[in-house]
């Protein structure tokens, strides 16, 4: 939220009136004599001048306190510096643990990263993995037009003639309300067997393939059952393919008639009710079946349409967008007498998953009137793909027109536009039940190479909107092999449970000639693809030789990441790719812009920046050094890079030959030993093969320790440097016990614990009893604590993480600490490497009380505290005064960490402007605090009710005979269905059943995020709060070597006036102005390859309209059954694809 510069008071108060004398205090100096805490941030000159800090007067005859001067404050920021160095100097052990190192260096060697030939080794492995199944996405192309080329059409096929695994006949079984069950199949479906498969993660068999239909598809029809006849001998070609490649995954052929085969068989994962799955609408299957579009899609609103037929163009229009991958360009405008874009895009723009939202939502604004204008309509549409200062596909451009029909044929404005060349396509679309002549629609499309086609009804959009695909596929079936390149897509969630996936495609012809001499068929049959999931890419990265602020992340031309560690959506939508964009994966800045150019135009290169982090809890900001190297993963469109710290050059690698050294270590890890030694947590590693895991750490560590019974460390199936690594940092942590820890009296110094944690994935806490409140990832490089410790100097503080929401914290038997922690650096040879941190854990309670003592006249605990008498004056301090001072120790992100407060003990760890907004707002104002934004596209968000469904009962809705006959009910139906996307048909069918599905449950959003960090400002200084009657003093200081600020600060003697709240707490958002962005789009290339023109297409086949006017009866039985979820009887397909006779 904007924060006004000025926020207490109309206007300055004046001194008479602010310094005023208040009970138990002397006069105060007006606000002209302190630096003003609201309002814009002033240059460090500003500093109070040195008269200023003179002792303040008391009122005479008085006890008086003063507020204290700035050396007293500097005074207790030297003792809070002085303890917290000593506790860790005695405690925390890094020398010793240095030293320990030193006495240990026979038993480890010290390896180097080198960043070139590791990121240019990761992408040659990476190149190998896809390059073999390229070779095996040929061979299945290969087949498949082979074997369709050899297969004779069967007019007379019947459903009994074709064996055959229907992957959703199980489900289909399991309904009574089913089509299959409803009207007795006469398919002879195979029930087959299946065996559970880790890497499928699936039931499987290999032995045969499965078939998807989807639902508003006739299984029964004679196109679909010659496509299940022709595709059968895939079945051998995936068998073999797999026994050459043991670690292929699916293997899927898309057909155009909406048939999935694919290998090896499983049963269909389909929601409970309609299942809306067509291959054609996956990401894969577009990217793969024609070249990137610039598409403009233009709607007649004029006065004619109205009611159902406008309602069915904006379902149509959304379902067309769902066409579109992020390769492609697309703008939507509406026209009658004039034309104009439906949403704040004026010009063509990406066709991601953002903009298409806002296309989705315009739409929705439409609203019929005046006449039509089909010449201002494609006369915009023309003018929008003439622009050429504005980034898009360049390769097929097409107009795609939806109207209920008109008369002008606009030959004129074809004739200044587009020919004679043609190079835009134009597909029109007649909507709606009308008695309009279409002639004139039909001509525009023949004349312009596009297709004609009619969506009377509801149940036609979704088949109708998608065919526009196999003509454009035309240039690229003609164009032969050099048309038959694979392509590799952007990630997407894969359909049948795999995670994470990037699909190689190859598109599949039609090889055959209607007749000896005739012209070459110019169909594509379909798109081939092979699944690669994201973790067999991952494992051909360096995983914990990078350390744990390393990592290695793939982009691809699109500058959407393929890997990185931040790659994490929470929700699955199997409709849309995952296109998380690098900048938006890390926190963007100019390097990083240049970085990405870079990548994506596959280019080499290396560079040393510094940027900004955001900690692993996402509370943090940290401001570090990280090096960037970077190369192209050949034969694909990806580029890898690799990211390091400085500090992560080097990293250890233990080399314990000795075997009883490695038993005497390993006996630290068993549970008999923690009670002398500390609690040790392992790393859930993957250390073995036959290494179970589990998300139980005790429970893991007794996997761990009995399988090391029966293996050793150098055993092939373990991997060798995790586990050396890991015993021998077992024994480097227990010397530190026995060094440092056993010997000390912990309640000394009030700590409730010590710890240390290493690369190797060693956690140790003492003493044992610790460990029952120990909170933090067991694995190391996956806790926040230990990946901030090594980007920053010092000691860091941790306070508990306190929501706002949530209650405070209990203190209760001294168990809620801080953590306090600092990395272990070791300099070996000139090669300094950081591998460990250690730290202390500080009880709450007492620490307050001794943060107490440190900031007040005592110089101990047991010195009794300063009188001030009546005829004496006395500094005011944090333990004598606590009713009338504030001091809190507030960490870098802005969370409370102590206070002489006893009522806010139990918000440490809170922000600390939820405790005292009008000083946290102070503190930011004058730069001690800078503010960061930024945006998380992957978040997982409750679904919103539309409109009254929030609180409609549960069960199923079933319209009565005057909902069919109410125009209204039809057409808000149909919006709804654009607005709630094609998943919510089914979620709509059944309330109760939608809200168990997970899936439903929570969909994707976006959150926003702020974090703070500290500013410029390192000085000690003082400053005013102006509260126009009611003013505040306060003292702020950085405490040198650590990630604390100590502020003092009168507490308000009156209520506090209005003053804006900052906030950090993730809120949700509807993410940066999509309107402003597309002004600036970011860098992007598209693919090299485009097909939109051959001089031999065959454009003579361009639509005749549907082959049947369709019955009341029909568009009311469709629509019925889409709204509620129940699987359509077979009807007559409503195009005019009659040459789709294979």
């Amino acid at each position: 939220m904007a924060v006004p510069a000025r926020t207490c008071g109309a206007s300055r108060p004046s001194p008479a009136r602010t310094a005023r004398s208040l009970p138990g205090r002397g006069p105060r100096p007006g606000p002209s004599a302190w630096r003003r805490a609201v309002g814009p941030p002033r240059p460090l000159s500003l500093l109070l001048p040195p008269l200023l800090l003179l002792p303040l007067l008391a009122a005479p005859g008085a006890s008086a306190y003063s507020f204290p001067q700035q050396h007293t404050m500097q005074h207790w920021a030297r003792r809070l510096e002085q303890e917290i160095d000593g506790v860790m100097r005695i405690f925390g052990g890094v020398q010793q643990l240095r030293e320990i190192y030193k006495d240990n260096r026979n038993l480890f060697e010290v390896q180097e990263n080198e960043p070139q030939k590791l990121v240019e080794k990761v992408a040659g492995d990476i190149e190998s993995l896809l390059d073999r199944k390229v070779q095996a996405l040929k061979r299945l192309a290969d087949a498949a037009e082979n074997f369709q080329k050899a297969h004779r059409w069967q007019d007379n096929i019947k459903e009994e003639d074709i064996l055959y695994y229907d992957a959703k006949a199980d489900a289909e079984l399991d309904d009574p309300e089913s089509e299959d069950v409803e009207r007795g199949s006469k398919a002879s479906t195979l029930r087959l067997d299946f065996v559970e498969d880790s890497n499928f993660k699936n039931k499987v068999n290999y032995s045969y393939t499965a078939v998807q239909i989807p639902t508003d598809i006739y299984k029964g029809s004679t196109i679909i059952l010659n496509e299940l006849n022709w595709t059968e001998a895939l079945e051998n070609v995936f068998i073999e393919n797999r026994r050459q490649d043991p670690t292929l995954l699916w293997q899927v052929f898309g057909s155009a008639t909406g048939v999935t085969r694919y290998y090896p068989a499983t049963p269909w994962r389909a929601p409970k009710k309609i299942d809306l799955y067509d291959v054609r609408r996956r990401p894969w299957y577009i990217q793969g079946a024609s070249s990137p579009k610039d598409m403009v899609i233009i709607v007649d609103v004029s006065g004619s349409v109205s009611g159902l037929t406008l309602k069915l163009m904006k379902t149509s229009v959304c379902e067309m967008l769902d066409t579109l991958s992020d390769d492609d360009y697309v703008n939507v405008a509406s026209f009658n007498e004039k034309a104009q874009p439906v949403s704040c895009f004026t010009h063509l723009v990406q066709a991601n998953v953002r903009n298409k939202k806002v296309f989705k939502e315009a739409v929705q604004g439409m609203v019929a009137k005046g006449t039509t204008g089909y010449k201002a309509g494609f006369e915009y549409a023309f003018d929008q793909l003439q622009n050429s200062n504005i980034t898009r596909a360049n390769c097929n451009k097409m107009i795609m027109m939806f109207t209920d029909g008109g008369e002008d044929r606009v030959q004129d404005v074809f004739e200044k536009y587009n020919w004679p060349n043609r190079t835009v396509r134009v597909f029109t679309f007649s909507v709606g039940q009308h008695n309009y002549d279409v002639t004139p629609l039909q001509w525009m499309a023949c004349a312009n190479k596009g297709y004609y086609f009619e969506i009377p009804s509801i149940g036609a959009i979704r088949i109708n909107t998608q065919e526009y695909l196999d003509v454009l596929g035309r240039p690229m079936v003609l164009a032969g092999k050099e048309a038959k390149q694979v392509q590799w897509t952007n990630v997407y969630e894969d359909a049948l449970g795999l995670g994470l996936v990037v699909t190689g495609t190859l598109p599949v012809f039609n090889l055959t000639q209607d007749g000896p001499g005739e012209k070459k068929n110019q169909l594509i049959l379909g798109v081939m693809g092979i699944d690669v999931a994201l973790n067999d890419i991952k494992r051909l990265t360096p995983n914990y030789t990078l350390g744990a602020n390393g990592y290695v992340f793939a982009i691809d031309l699109n500058g959407y990441v393929l890997l990185h560690p931040n790659l994490k959506p929470q929700t699955t939508n199997f409709r849309e790719p995952v296109t998380l964009d690098f900048l938006d994966a890390e926190l963007e800045d100019e390097n990083k812009e240049e970085i990405r150019r870079s990548m994506i135009d596959g280019n080499k290169g290396h560079k040393q920046i510094r940027t900004l982090v955001k900690s692993l809890d996402e509370r943090y900001i940290d401001e570090v050094m990280r090096n960037y190297t970077w190369v192209p993963i050949r034969s694909t469109n990806y580029s890898l890079g690799l990211v390091l710290p400085p500090y992560s050059t080097f990293y250890l690698q233990a080399n314990l030959s000795d075997q009883i050294l490695q038993v005497k270590y390993f006996e630290f890890l068993l549970p008999s030993s923690f009670e002398s030694e500390g609690h040790v947590f392992i790393a859930p590693r993957e250390y073995c093969k036959d290494l179970n895991a589990s998300d139980n750490n005790t429970e893991f560590l007794k996997n761990f320790i009995e399988l090391m019974e029966k293996v050793t460390p150098d055993s092939k199936q373990c991997n060798n440097f995790l586990l050396h690594n890991l015993i021998l940092d077992t024994g480097i942590t227990q010397q530190l016990v026995e060094r440092v820890w056993r010997d000390q009296d912990l309640n000394t110094y009030s700590l409730l614990a010590v710890f240390a944690a290493t690369d190797g994935g060693i956690t140790r806490v003492f003493p044992n009893k610790a460990a029952e409140d120990w909170t933090e990832n067991p694995e190391p490089f996956n806790a926040s604590f230990y990946r901030r410790s090594l980007d920053n100097h010092g000691y860091v503080f941790k306070p508990p993480h306190q929501d706002a929401l949530l209650r405070p914290l209990e203190l209760e038997n001294d168990t809620v600490g801080i953590l306090v922690s600092t990395a272990v650096e070791l300099s070996l040879g000139g090669r300094t490497l950081r591998p460990a941190v250690v730290g202390v854990k500080l009880d709450l309670e007492a620490w307050a009380e001794k943060f107490k003592v440190l900031a007040s006249n005592r110089t101990h605990q047991d010195q009794p505290q300063k009188q001030c008498g009546p005829s004496s004056h006395c500094e005011m301090d944090c333990e004598v005064n606590n009713e009338d001072l504030l001091c809190v120790l507030i960490d870098d992100g802005g969370f409370l960490v102590l206070s002489n407060q006893n009522h806010q003990w139990d918000q440490v760890g809170r922000f600390f402007s939820e405790v005292d907004a009008n000083l946290m707002l102070a503190l930011y104002n004058n730069s001690f605090y800078t503010r960061k934004e930024s945006y998380d596209y992957q978040a997982a968000c409750a679904p919103q009710p539309p409109g009254n469904l929030g609180s409609a009962p549960r069960g199923i809705f079933v319209p009565t005979i005057a909902d069919f006959l109410n125009l209204a009910w039809w057409t808000s139906a149909a919006a709804w269905v654009c607005r709630g996307g094609a998943e919510a048909l089914w979620a709509f069918a059944d309330p109760a059943e939608a809200e168990g599905n997970p899936e439903v449950r929570e969909s994707s959003c976006v959150m926003k995020q702020t974090q703070y960090y500290f500013g410029s400002v390192n000085a000690s200084y003082n400053a005013i709060i102006d509260c126009g009657n009611c003013s505040r003093l306060f003292h702020a200081q950085r405490l040198t070597n650590t990630n604390l600020l100590f502020v003092v600060a009168e507490k308000p003697m009156c209520s506090q006036c209005e003053a804006g709240r900052l906030l950090q707490k993730e809120t949700h958002s509807d993410g940066p102005e999509q309107c402003e962005l597309v002004q600036r789009p970011r860098y992007r290339r598209g693919p090299h390859i485009c097909f939109d023109y051959n001089a031999t297409e065959d454009t003579s086949d361009c639509g005749r309209g549907a082959s049947f006017p369709p019955s009341l009866g029909v568009l009311v039985s469709l629509q019925l059954l889409l709204l509620l979820g129940l699987p359509p009887r077979p009807q007559p397909q409503v195009h005019a694809h009659a040459s789709r006779r294979l």
